[in-house]
């Protein structure tokens, strides 16, 4: 039983920290919110679940006083921009992203300096600092709506994912200037991984995030995916969770973060779903856990913040990319 909201916790049974976070839950007035990529045991206890793009609308919608952002860095940061009146708490403060990290804010001017007139369309995996000095965001859900509504003839610098760069130029048809950052873990899902697996499961379809560096027609080509798999499916997570609940197919290799396999196979028990990659781990989406949740809501640290110039600027793409999705949807 907590007695005060500041008790530390003491030792105690899973089913009694989870009545724990719910009763702290509670008295903050708090929602917590976790991408399909975190701890099975997190996204258990989130009150949404999703990529980044859902989970940035349901920040902005929400009326918590408190967001317990169960992610990565840059994600409590946009919610920290979209929610300027609430407390956003990341429950570990070391849940940073490689493919953020690929690009900085002085890289992204200078780019900018050598196209003047260029639209900016930044990869939500990027800092507030790098959102700020751009005309959009895009996450792998909306990037080629969000490429689409920007006028032809338009320069384009896209940035920081190359893979993901890649499939939006060819399924806009659009030419553009591409970033050559890379997130560690998708670019691991290579097409030789992916063949081999495929050659197990000769009759399953293939879901691959845009990310992996095998999303590309010209990567894939070193495999044979037509002969000894089935339907090939580029789409976000939350694309995946949608297209296995309709199709009728039994088992799905899935190219992406292991993560999503657990709320895959909680919507749907009756299929097989076989990770092109047992190695496609990002440890920095593991790093929260139960109990850091529970220090979270009990302190509330660590708080997220953007300084408020940045926040201005980097909220215009934000919302473009909101009201892209919105009209997409």
């Amino acid at each position: 039983m907590i007695t005060t909201l500041e008790d530390a916790p003491a030792a105690v049974s899973r089913s009694d920290l989870l009545r724990q976070i719910a009763d702290l839950k509670k008295a903050r007035n708090a929602v917590i919110l976790a991408h399909n990529y975190e701890l099975p045991e997190v996204q258990d206890v989130a009150d949404y679940v999703g990529d980044s793009l859902f989970l940035a609308r349901e920040a902005a919608r929400s009326r918590a006083e408190v967001i317990v952002f169960c992610g990565v860095h840059f994600m409590a940061e946009t919610a920290a921009i979209l929610c300027p009146g609430q407390k956003v708490l990341l429950p570990d403060l070391n849940a940073g992203c490689s493919l953020a990290d690929s690009i900085t804010v002085e890289q992204l001017v200078a780019w900018k300096q050598a196209h003047p007139g260029a639209v900016v369309v930044s990869y939500v995996n990027t800092s507030a600092a790098v959102k700020a000095e751009s005309d959009y965001c895009v996450t792998s859900s909306n990037a080629v709506a969000v490429v689409r509504s920007i006028p032809a003839g338009r320069e384009i610098l896209f940035l920081p994912d190359m893979y993901l760069g890649s499939h939006v130029a060819e399924a806009t048809g659009r030419k553009m200037h591409i970033w050559m950052g890379e997130c560690h873990v998708h670019a691991g899902i290579n097409p030789a991984a992916l063949d081999a697996v495929s050659r197990l499961h000769p009759g399953a379809e293939l879901l691959i995030h845009p990310e992996c560096g095998c999303s590309t027609p010209a990567l894939w080509a070193a495999g044979d995916r037509k002969s000894r798999a089935g339907q090939r499916v580029i789409t976000s997570t939350d694309g995946m969770l949608r297209y296995v609940s309709s199709s009728p197919s039994r088992e799905v290799i899935v190219a992406t973060e292991l993560g999503i396999i657990h709320r895959m196979r909680q919507l749907n028990p009756e299929k097989e779903f076989v990770p092109a990659s047992r190695t496609a781990i990002c440890p920095y989406m593991k790093m929260i856990t139960l109990e850091k949740i529970h220090t979270a809501l009990r302190t509330l640290s660590p708080q997220i913040t953007v300084e408020p110039d940045i926040a201005r600027r980097a909220i215009v793409p934000i919302e473009r990319m909101l009201e892209v999705a919105a009209t997409a949807a």
